[in-house]
Order: C-alpha cells, then sequence, then structure tokens
C-alpha cells in the first residue's frame, strides 16, 4: 500500500464515482479475511487504511490475560501496559505489526481484492441509479431482438437490459439501434448487477406519459386518480381538476387533440378514454362506461353495483369481449354487473 494506491482511489471516485470511503471500507475488510487467511485463520487483526497521510496501518488484537498460552492471540498485562495504560485484563490490546510484515500479501490477492471492491461497488452504484429511476420513463436503444423468445435486449446507457415479449405491446417491432421509451417497474440487485424490470404494458406507463406531456398535471392542478389498461387495445385515465376553471379532459386532450395524439402514437395506436373522476361512485361508475350511455346505476353492496342501460347501449357497454365493462371495473374498484332492466 503506497501513495499510488491512495491516487488510484481518488482517481476512482473522480472518473467512475466510486466514493473513496466505500472502497477503503471494503478493501480494508477484505484484507483482515486475506490476512487472516495466510495466518491460517487465528490471528486477529485490524487493518486501517490511512487516506489522509496516505499508508496503512496494520495491528494484531490480542486478549489480555495474566498467563499468556498463545502468543499469536493473547498478551500479557505487563506488555499490554506498554501499548495502554488504561489496559485491564479482559480487554484487547492493539499490537501494532511493521507493515512490512503486511506486504507478505501476494500481489495478485491484493489485486483481487481491489477489483472486487470496485466491480461491487459499480453495482451498487448502479442499482442506486436504476431505483431512482423507478416507476420512471427511460429512453433505451434496441441492440438486437431475440429470435427465439421475441424479447428485445437495450442498452439503457449505464448498463444492457431486457425487454420481455411479455411487457411489449402486441404487434410492436424494433429495427436494430432505435430508441424506444420503456418503464421501470422493478430493480432488484443481483450478485452480477442490477436486474431491472422493464415493461411498456404497464398502466405506469401511460400515466408518467401523460404527466410527462400535460403541464396542468406537472403543476399538479390536474390529478390522475387511476389507470386501467389492456396495452395496445385501450386504457382508461382518470383524472380530476384541483381548479373549476380547468378542464381536466381538455387539459389532457390537448387543443386540437395534439397532446393525446403524442401519447397514443407512442403506444401504438392505443385507444385512450379520458374518464371524470368523481367521489361518488355512481356517477364514476356511469362515468367509467362511457362512451356508453348509462340510465341508473345501482350500488347493491359495498364494491359492486348493477348498472342498467337501454338495449342499443348494451353492447357498447360491455365491450368487444367484455373489454369496456372489464376496465371500467378496475378503474372504479366495483363488480359491474350490466342489465338492461332489473
Amino acid at each position: 500500500m503506497n501513495t499510488e494506491f491512495f491516487n488510484a482511489l481518488e482517481l476512482l471516485e473522480k472518473e467512475k464515482g466510486i466514493p473513496k470511503d466505500y472502497m477503503l471500507e471494503r478493501i480494508e475488510a477484505a484484507l483482515v479475511s486475506a490476512f487472516k487467511r495466510e495466518q491460517g485463520g487465528n490471528s486477529n487483526v485490524k487493518i486501517v487504511l490511512d487516506p489522509k497521510k496516505k499508508d496503512v496501518k496494520v495491528y494484531a488484537l490480542k486478549d489480555i490475560v495474566e498467563t499468556v498460552e498463545d502468543p499469536t492471540l493473547q498478551i500479557s498485562l505487563e506488555d499490554a501496559k506498554k501499548i495502554s495504560k488504561r489496559s485491564q485484563i479482559g480487554g484487547v490490546a492493539e499490537v501494532k505489526l511493521d507493515p512490512k510484515n503486511f506486504r507478505r500479501l501476494s500481489a495478485t490477492t491484493a489485486k483481487q481484492v481491489i477489483i472486487q471492491g470496485i466491480r461491487e461497488a459499480e453495482r451498487s452504484i448502479r442499482v442506486k441509479e436504476y431505483e431512482d429511476k423507478k416507476e420512471e420513463i427511460i429512453s433505451a436503444v434496441v441492440q438486437r431482438t431475440d429470435a427465439e423468445t421475441g424479447d428485445v435486449i437495450v442498452d439503457t446507457g449505464t448498463s444492457i437490459a431486457k425487454l420481455l415479449k411479455s411487457e411489449q405491446i402486441p404487434g410492436e417491432r424494433f429495427a436494430d439501434g432505435s430508441r424506444v421509451k420503456v418503464f421501470v417497474t422493478e430493480v432488484r440487485k443481483e450478485a452480477y448487477g442490477p436486474l431491472v424490470t422493464l415493461s411498456r404494458t404497464h398502466p405506469g406507463m401511460v400515466k408518467r406519459l401523460f404527466e410527462m406531456e400535460v403541464p396542468e398535471i406537472q403543476d399538479g392542478t390536474v390529478i390522475i386518480k387511476g389507470v386501467s389498461r389492456e396495452a395496445g387495445s385501450r386504457t382508461k385515465l382518470a383524472v380530476m381538476s384541483r381548479d373549476e376553471n380547468v378542464d381536466p379532459i381538455g387539459a389532457c386532450i390537448g387543443n386540437r387533440g395534439m397532446r393525446i395524439t403524442e401519447i397514443v402514437e407512442e403506444l401504438c395506436g392505443e385507444k385512450i378514454d379520458i374518464i371524470k373522476y368523481s367521489e361518488n361512485a355512481e356517477e364514476f361508475i356511469r362515468e367509467a362506461l362511457s362512451p356508453a350511455a348509462v340510465r341508473q346505476v345501482i350500488i347493491d353492496g359495498e364494491r359492486s353495483c348493477k348498472v342498467l342501460v337501454d338495449n342499443d347501449q348494451l353492447s357498447l357497454a360491455i365491450g368487444k369481449e367484455g373489454q369496456n365493462a372489464r376496465l371500467a371495473a378496475r378503474l372504479t374498484g366495483f363488480k359491474i354487473d350490466i342489465k338492461t332492466e332489473l
């Protein structure tokens, strides 16, 4: 351990953003283990890396006893008091060792320790970076598509990640080298680095797209109260306004539909119903079933209701393969039974 070693740690902190204190802590612990292995595993040792003085101090930790039976692990009270006058039986003395003896650790071992510390630090930093991006939309570059699974390998800028086939909007295709927006749903720390789960089908992606596109949502005037989605087909988005002079639906659609058009294009033509939220459950359910015209909503349980519609509105209220009713139920949290009569 010399000046060059400490200078290298400072350089790592500047160039790679790996905190020097983190590195020192990891390297100290690893060097203690390496030293103990070299000594047969019996020695107790303390290693202090001093970045200010740019030197290393090595101490043998020995139990203070009346009669020394194992000089490797024990020290007499008389000898301990030469180190510290406060020494007493039952305590631990820090016996300073000659750093030259410490240098017997092989260069290979020291190098492995440092490389491992660097890799672990880099992995932790990458995990932290992605944790900050959780539930955010990031831009990635498509590297390739797996011909067998359909999974898409993307470069996020700091690491390589995978957009699973199940997390892709049905029917969309990606050209190698193209940019794609993805939603970060989960970040887990694995041995090889951060495991990042990406999605383009998650309801959160629609929510974030509107938050990014609509200034009234950004400043808190318009609030998104809920999203239900069947990716690639249809989404229902419930919104409300904190300002009676601001129409929440109009704000999301934008002048001449410019705002919602941008989002629909990003989602491969997915239909989006903007629903006006209401604290009144009957009104909210009625709105959620649009574009169908609802005649009456009857709340008949804690989270269930019957909805009456005219005959010509029944298929519209239920939707193709039940989609409209299904999305409305998810959005409102109610089990919805649609009928033409009681």
